[in-house]
This record gives structure tokens, sequence and C-alpha cells, in this order.
């Protein structure tokens, strides 16, 4: 297939460009540099310079006759979503009305979406499925449970088939190595210990150390960045089947891990001593989440391979190791 990937030059678009190519589709990166980097463009994939909130630029594009559409292209802070509704109103909802607009336009009639398991909120129970409720306790959260609404409709009534995929903690770089390009001020645990291994940052803070856990501190699923990207491809074989309607699925490794257990591997792995010091609870943030990723083993014949907490670390430093 032809494939337009919005926001392909981000951390996890690039690793779903990488799938894409790996699995022989044409693929067209359209990205600004926001928050993308050159560094993560592929020689075997087409580029274009653009934003979502330039509805003629990205119509022109969409005219490339295309087959599916993957939309990453999202602010993604959860904690700036409170302080600032309005920058995520207009990018993530107003810029994903644009892409809607312009496949329909076009006669684009799949797409596949970067949703997040920010949708459901505090957890009413464990491990939270796709039939868990939806009560975003973020804007962030908000705005990618208003696009998947959005989806439905224009799927309706314009015919656009939709896979949305609800992320847990997205972690990891690519295994194989060939993904480098570091993650512009990051605010994800991994990334954040990282940067106190490599010297980049003094130390890291522990937010919490008295949940009711096994070490007290939170427990998060993380799914490795190559698992989703095969995700991604699975989904577009999905709902590009003869007979296969839309779909919403969670991607998560089913595993919980704690904060603590994230340090004491990294310190082991990278062979620094990461200095980290406890601080008070953040406001929202739950003891444990972890994911049910049964409907996608089942649907889509897809698991969690590299979700391991040493290769989450190792993939991670490989990476942040050639920045030194």
């Amino acid at each position: 297939m032809n494939i337009l990937i919005i926001g392909g030059a981000g951390y996890i678009g690039s690793h779903v460009a990488r799938e894409f190519l790996d699995r022989g589709h044409a693929v067209t990166v359209f990205d600004n540099f926001s928050s993308g980097l050159r560094e993560n463009l592929f020689p075997g994939a087409n580029f274009i310079y653009g934003t979502i909130m330039d509805y003629p630029g990205l119509l022109e594009a969409c005219r490339q006759k295309f087959d599916a559409v993957a939309h990453l292209a999202a602010f993604k802070a959860a904690g700036e979503s409170m302080l600032k509704p309005e920058k995520y109103s207009i990018n993530n909802i107003n810029g994903t009305v644009h892409i809607l607009n312009a496949m329909a336009e076009t006669g684009i009639t799949r797409l596949i979406f970067s949703s997040s398991a920010a949708v459901y909120g505090e957890p009413k129970y464990l491990p939270i499925d796709e039939n868990h409720p939806l009560d975003p306790e973020n804007y962030y959260g908000f705005t990618k449970l208003e696009i998947e609404r959005m989806m439905e409709w224009y799927s309706r009534i314009k015919g656009i088939r939709f896979a949305s995929l609800r992320y847990f903690n997205a972690a990891g770089y690519d295994v194989k190595g060939r993904i480098t390009g570091l993650e512009q001020n990051p605010a994800n645990l991994i990334p954040v210990i990282m940067e106190a291994a490599a010297g980049m940052r003094k130390d890291l803070s522990i937010f919490g150390n008295d949940y009711d856990t096994r070490d007290g501190t939170c427990v998060r699923d993380y799914i490795h960045v190559n698992d989703l990207a095969a995700g991604h491809a699975a989904a577009l074989e999905y709902i590009s089947a003869s007979g296969g309607g839309n779909l919403t699925v969670n991607l998560g490794s089913e595993t919980g891990t704690t904060v603590m257990e994230i340090l004491e591997t990294a310190r082991r792995i990278t062979a620094r001593p990461i200095p980290a010091a406890v601080a008070a609870r953040r406001e929202g943030d739950p003891a444990s989440l972890t994911a049910s990723s049964k409907f996608a083993r089942e649907l889509l014949g897809w698991k969690a391979e590299h979700s391991g907490i040493d290769t989450l670390i190792r993939s991670t430093w490989d990476a942040y190791k050639k920045h030194l």
C-alpha cells in the first residue's frame, strides 16, 4: 500500500514508518519537525514538509493517491493540556478535522489513529479493557476521546474506515538500532532516567513512594515502541480486509512495572548511579495502570514481543549512548 504517515518524523511515528517500510509498503512522511527530527527520516521514504494546521497544504499532500493515512501528529503532555487547553484544541482537534476533511475530499478511506489510554481516566478496575468507562482526567485525554467520536461520524457519513489504537506507556527504541533521534524535552519516566544517566540532567524525581504497590512507587504498563509499530501494521491489515470494520483496541504489555523497578534496571544496565530523590505525589496519578490487550491478540494476532523491562531500558540506553 501507499501510506501517508502524518507525524512520521517523531518518536513513535518514525518507528511506525520503519515498520511499514520493512513490510514492503510505500511510505511518505508528512511532518513539520515541531517535535520530530530530520535524522528520523529514512532514505526509502518520501517526505513532505507540512503541518496539519495548513489545510490547503495537507489537501495537496493527500491528492497523491494514498491508500491509507496513519495519524500521529498531536501534542501529548497531559500536564500542559490542563494549563493550555486552547493549544490542544487547535492542534489535536482542529488538526484532525483537517485530516478527516482532506481524506474525505481526496477519497482516502483508511485511517490509523494514535489514541491513548488517557481516554479511560482513573481506573475503575484492572487490567483496563476496551469496555472500561471513558472518563479522561486531563484535557489531552479529552481531545483523544473527542477525535475517536468524530471518526465514528466520518466513518458513518464519509465511509472512512478507522483503527483507534489506545497506547499505554510507549517506551524503548528500535531494537535493531536504526532510530536514534532523541525525544525533545521528554516528560516520561524512561527518557528522563536516561537523561540523568547520560549527565543531561542532574537527577530525577520519584513522585511518591507511599502508594499501595509492592515497593510504594507507581505501577505502569510499558509497551515497546516496536510493538506499537507492529500494532499499526496489523490494524491496517484488519481494516483493509474484506469485511473488516472499524477497530478500537488497547496496545499494552499487560505487565505492570514500578518506578523503582525501572530505575534499578536502568542503574544495572547503564552502570551509572542515576541520582533520584523522592518528591510529593502528583495530583491525578493513580497507583497502578495496566492494560488488557486480549482484544488485540484475538482480533489482530498481535502480541508484545519486545516489551520486557531489560529490552526497554537497553534499547533506550543504546540510543542515548550514541549522543554522549
